[in-house]
C-alpha cells in the first residue's frame, strides 16, 4: 500500500466576466503607454513587452477595475488558504500587470516574501506562452530515474485565475503568436 505525502496544490477558477476583462484590457494597454518608469524597467531588464512590476504599487487605488480584482483575489485566496489547512487570512501584498509580446517568455522563478502568488489571465490570444510549474522535489531527486511529471504545463485562457504557494517554481514558456498576452500577477502575504 502506498499513499501520497506533501501534495502541491494549484487553485484554478474561472473568474473573468466579459465586462471586467474588457475594462482591465483597456487599463493594461493604457498603463503600457503612460507608465514611463515601467517601460524603462521593462527595457532595462529585457522584459519582452511591458510590466508595472517595479513601477506602480497602487493599481487598486488608481483604477476601479483593479479594485474589483483585489476584492476577487481576496475571496479566492481565503478559499485557497482554507483548502491548504491554513488558519490565516492572506492579504494582497502586491499586484502588477503584464503585457507580454508574441514569443515573449519569463524564466523560472519563485516569489519570495509571500505565501500565495498567482496570475489572472485577461486576454490570451492564440499562440500565447503556457505557464509551466516545476516539481518542487526536482533539486532533491539526485539519481532518480526520469519522471513524466517533473513539469506541469497549463495553457492560459481569458478569465482563468491560478493561485499557488509562492515557493512553487514556475515560468512562462515562449509563445508562438504575434499578439499581446495580457495578465495580472500578484502576491499575498
Amino acid at each position: 500500500m502506498s499513499r501520497s505525502l506533501f501534495v502541491t496544490r494549484l487553485y484554478e477558477a474561472e473568474v473573468g466576466t466579459g465586462d471586467l476583462l474588457d475594462q482591465l484590457a483597456i487599463s493594461i494597454r493604457s498603463l503600457a503607454q503612460e507608465d514611463e518608469a515601467g517601460r524603462r524597467w521593462s527595457k532595462e531588464h529585457r522584459y519582452p513587452g511591458y510590466t508595472s512590476y517595479a513601477s506602480l504599487n497602487d493599481l487598486p487605488r488608481r483604477d476601479p477595475a483593479f479594485a474589483d480584482v483585489a476584492k476577487l483575489l481576496k475571496r479566492h485566496a481565503r478559499t485557497f488558504a482554507t483548502e491548504l489547512g491554513w488558519d490565516s487570512k492572506p492579504r494582497l501584498d502586491s499586484l502588477w500587470v503584464n503585457l507580454l509580446r508574441g514569443s515573449g517568455h519569463h524564466s523560472a522563478h519563485i516569489h519570495p516574501h509571500s505565501i500565495i502568488s498567482g496570475t489572472l489571465y485577461i486576454d490570451v490570444p492564440p499562440g500565447s506562452g503556457a505557464i509551466r510549474f516545476e516539481d518542487p522535489r526536482l533539486p532533491l531527486m539526485m539519481a532518480a530515474p526520469a519522471r513524466p511529471d517533473t513539469f506541469v504545463t497549463l495553457e492560459p485562457r481569458d478569465g482563468l485565475l491560478l493561485l499557488w504557494e509562492s515557493w512553487l517554481r514556475h515560468e512562462v514558456l515562449p509563445g508562438t503568436g504575434k499578439s499581446e498576452r495580457l495578465s495580472i500577477s500578484f502576491n499575498l502575504a
